[in-house]
């Protein structure tokens, strides 16, 4: 089965902080495929300014393999705009991805700040994730 999902820029920060924690057991099912990501420009482009940022440790060449699998796996979502109000205006694109795809089916938007978005079956923590794909359901 496969699951489409939004991963918020905090889940790869966490993921290549740690290669053992849960956010990297995300970002490995995104990138062996049983996770589809879903993105747009402005996503792509806040992965690249985030994870470039000198507070982290990450190599050019490990930025660059996480962005490239990510579209090579995923999928580019053109979002219309939503009239949504969040505490950090720059989340306003990964719920507009998320729920341009939900017309078609069933995406989760993936985050570890879920106090930045509406509280919503479909957004869940990376923990959450995990099972879901561990008990092959949908949420």
């Amino acid at each position: 089965m496969k699951y489409y999902a939004v991963l918020d820029t905090n889940v790869l920060v966490s993921a290549l902080l740690a290669r053992k924690s849960v956010p990297a057991q995300v970002l490995d099912e995104a990138v062996d495929g049983r996770i589809v990501p879903l993105y747009d420009d402005e996503i792509l482009a806040e992965y690249e300014d985030v994870l470039r940022r000198d507070k982290f440790p990450f190599q050019e060449q490990e930025v660059q393999a996480v962005i490239n699998a990510i579209c090579r796996r995923g999928i580019c979502v053109e979002a219309e705009p939503i009239d949504i109000l969040l505490p950090d205006p720059d989340d306003v694109v990964f719920y507009a991805v998320v729920m341009q795809k939900k017309k078609e089916g069933d995406a989760y938007l993936v985050t570890g700040n879920q106090k930045h978005f509406p509280r919503e079956p479909f957004i869940v923590t990376p923990k959450e994730m995990v099972e879901i794909i561990e008990s092959g359901a949908e949420k």
